[in-house]
């Protein structure tokens, strides 16, 4: 054998020769070599399949995740929208509120201005447009929301304290008749009932049966109670808001001076006490000192 061959004997059987294959030593380098070679490629087309197979799977789950990602996003822009469409309405509910109060205020305390942005883009509209336009708008809405939201808060801690104070006012005007009955004097100049001439009223006289209950027309805290001997048996009540009832000729008190009384609460009887022609309540009302005409307030 050669040093560069490589022989093969091959013994079929004992009837057949001996057959003799001589390899030259380069092919079977050459052989393993490729051999070796061919093992690695199949290693790294096995190994880049699954790379691949890897990626596939990868990038399918990206793009489920961009989708509902995008989703999400659109959800979040009608949201978006949503909101500035309940802001809106909110708004329009401070303006009418205010538009009513302003109304129903004597005095014109509440102002009719109502802060809060007009500048709106609907996120919906650009869903179309590049992603960076859409967050910039979603940014620009989210910052204007904030803002309109802080003034309504504001609006609506100014209108609370708007309706408070009146829910105050309405609690100390005296809207009840303090008893049922016939006015039979009016107030302002009437003629005098007990001699020639006349006289300033300073109130209503209601004719009604004696012992007749007397309610307080509002909440109020009785600041006096006694007799006197034109007025009869009385009762003063201050209501707030320089608001203040007198109750004249009653047949008796049912309060004391100090007591805090209650709308519709029974505060004393109709009598024929003092200055008097007969079973009757007089009835006075006066703004700051100055007396004024019940009927203004009498529901």
């Amino acid at each position: 054998m050669s040093d560069n061959l490589f022989t093969l004997m091959i013994i079929p059987n004992r009837k057949s020769g001996v057959k003799k294959i001589t390899i030259p030593k380069v092919f079977v380098r050459n052989l393993l070599i490729a051999a070796v070679v061919a093992v690695v490629v199949s290693l790294y087309v096995i190994y880049d399949y699954a790379s691949i197979k890897r990626d596939r799977a990868e990038l399918a789950r990206l793009k489920a995740q961009i989708k509902e990602q995008s989703q999400q996003f659109e959800d979040l822009a009608v949201r978006i929208d949503s909101f500035s469409n309940r802001m809106e309405e909110l708004r329009q509910v401070d303006k009418k509120i205010r538009t009513l109060a302003y109304e129903t205020s004597p005095d014109k305390k509440l102002p009719l201005g109502v802060g809060g942005s007009d500048k709106e883009t609907r996120i919906k509209d650009l869903l179309d447009k590049d992603q960076n336009t859409v967050v910039a708008a979603m940014r620009n809405n989210i910052a204007r929301l904030n803002d309109d939201a802080n003034v309504r808060g504001k609006s609506f801690q100014e209108l609370l304290a708007f309706l408070t104070e009146q829910k105050s006012v309405l609690a100390s005007t005296p809207s009840l008749w303090p008893v049922e009955g016939w006015v039979t004097s009016e107030f302002g100049f009437r003629r005098s009932p007990f001699g020639a001439g006349t006289e300033f009223h300073r109130g209503l006289d209601i004719s009604t049966r004696f012992g007749k209950e007397i309610i307080a027309p509002a909440d109020g805290l009785v600041v006096g109670s006694g007799f006197e001997p034109q007025d009869g048996n009385y009762i003063k009540i201050e209501h707030g808001h320089g608001f203040e009832t007198s109750y004249l000729h009653l047949s008796r008190s049912a309060v004391k001076a100090g007591t805090r009384v209650k709308r519709g609460e029974v505060i004393g009887y109709v009598g024929d006490t003092g200055r008097s022609t007969g079973a009757h309540l007089h009835y006075a009302i006066s703004i700051n000192g100055v007396a004024v005409n019940p009927k203004r307030f009498l529901q």
